[in-house]
């Protein structure tokens, strides 16, 4: 219950902030076109809490907040006084409702770069992309990618972390080919590989996009020894101690940390072996893993320790951060790759290159929320700079309940000198809405298919 609460706060948190962004927008070009807004309302249906400014506009805090709108005078909403005539929306310039109408989303793009700069100027932690091993056989081998080699770019985009790089790699999905600028594990040469993607398939719900290309991101050893002991855990009640190094299970010896965990996860309820190393002295306890359900329903065993990991080499650390001035244009190129990123997929879903089982809704963002906001302020603001560039790309979409709509409308009128007639507009919103609550539909299910 305590999680649920976390991410509803995080996900109210975050759809507030920026749909206060996105109406903004609308808001401070229209007032600087001298159109009068009546209503600046973040949310939905009954307000909670009103306040009229001196500039006459009246500001809203509705009960539902999945949106929010900026009402404007407008002669085809209602009736207009003469003397406020020029204070209407529709009788704007072209250009001038054009921009009121597009500042919405640029103003989403806006705040991913402000969102990106406070990142950059606080810092995040990140490792250099460098590649742990390449499974034989795979797309990646096939293309010499070896061990050792750290990505240094991906068709163009410069990788200098995993996360990066996993976004470039997304980006191919559905393309024939894909091409990696690689160091020696040195770092003495560079070389570019081009992989053949021809038959390679990605799921994004069940596998990592590396793991599909065949690469496995290098990781510091895991070692046989207990760092970590869970208060009441089946490991303490056997008599492990922290420092124990784990040697055999049930006879077999072990030389991986995975097969520890195979092991433990294959006999829940059931007594095993534990041979390990204590103070240099060979001892012997006995096991019973507690059972817990899987996401399959089966049981699987778990006994309450962690490993000793050893530490990343120091040359592999980096710190992503920069000055004020500096800041500003990582943060810019990052918002840059998001929003040609976020393109290019809606484009693949148009075209079917990516599955419609892949739409996210708002129970997916909730989860995001509460993920990105339990490891702090700097991924908490990563993750709304993505959700913020998502939701100024989706709101330029061709569909006339949205901005992308409207200003599609403007560009026919631009063209026939002569604005949209308002029969087609209408027909125009509800075959947008339709559209709209289709994919809403598709996106919910998707959510609760995942729970």
């Amino acid at each position: 219950m305590t999680g649920f609460l976390w991410n509803l706060g995080a996900f109210l948190i975050a759809l507030g902030v920026l749909i206060a962004v996105h109406e903004f927008g609308h808001f401070w070009v229209a007032r600087r076109c001298g159109v009068f807004v009546e209503r600046f309302s973040i949310g939905f249906g009954k307000s909670l809490w009103r306040k009229v400014g001196k500039d006459g506009t009246e500001y809203t805090l509705a009960m539902i907040p999945l949106g929010g709108y900026v009402k404007m005078l407008d002669e085809r909403v209602e009736e207009v006084a003469p003397e406020r005539r020029n204070q209407a929306f529709n009788n704007k310039k072209l250009w001038q409702r054009s921009a009121i109408v597009a500042a919405g989303p640029l103003a989403n793009f806006l705040f991913a770069i402000f969102a990106y700069w406070v990142v950059y100027l606080i810092g995040v932690p990140a490792v250099k992309p460098v590649i742990g091993e390449v499974a034989p056989q795979s797309i990646a081998a096939q293309a010499g990618i070896r061990d050792g080699m750290e990505l240094k770019s991906i068709s163009g985009i410069k990788t200098a972390d995993w996360e990066t790089a996993n976004m470039a790699m997304i980006s191919h999905i559905g393309d024939k080919q894909m091409t990696l600028t690689v160091s020696g594990p040195d770092g003495e040469y560079e070389v570019q590989k081009t992989l053949d993607l021809t038959n390679w398939s990605f799921d994004p719900e069940s596998e990592r996009i590396l793991t599909t290309l065949g690469i496995t991101p290098y990781s510091p050893k895991i070692t046989l020894t207990i760092s970590q002991l869970v208060d009441d855990g089946a490991a303490i009640a056997a008599g492990l101690r922290l420092n124990d190094e784990i040697t055999a299970i049930n006879g077999q010896p072990v030389s991986d940390w995975m097969q520890v965990v195979e092991a433990i996860r294959a006999h829940p309820g059931k007594e095993m072996n534990i041979e390990v190393r204590r103070d240099g002295k060979p001892v012997t306890v006995l096991l019973q893993p507690k059972a817990k359900a899987g996401k399959d329903g089966e049981l699987i065993g778990y006994a309450g320790f962690a490993p000793k990991v050893e530490p990343w080499p120091e040359s592999y650390r980096i710190n992503l951060q920069y000055g004020p001035v500096e800041a500003v244009g990582k943060a810019a190129e990052k918002t840059w790759q998001l929003v040609m990123v976020t393109f290019d997929m809606v484009a693949k879903l148009v075209t079917g290159d990516v599955a419609m089982k892949n739409l996210s809704g708002p129970i997916s963002i909730a989860k995001g929320a509460g993920m990105t906001a339990d490891y702090g302020v700097v991924y908490f603001l990563g993750f709304l700079a993505l959700i913020s560039v998502n939701l100024g790309i989706v709101n330029l979409l061709p569909l006339p309940v949205l901005d992308g709509g409207h200003l599609m409308f403007f560009a026919i009128e631009a063209v026939t000198r002569r604005p949209v007639s308002e029969r087609v507009q209408d027909i125009g919103y509800r075959v947008g809405s339709a559209i709209l609550v289709v994919l809403m539909a598709v996106a919910l299910f998707n959510d609760f298919t995942r729970l």
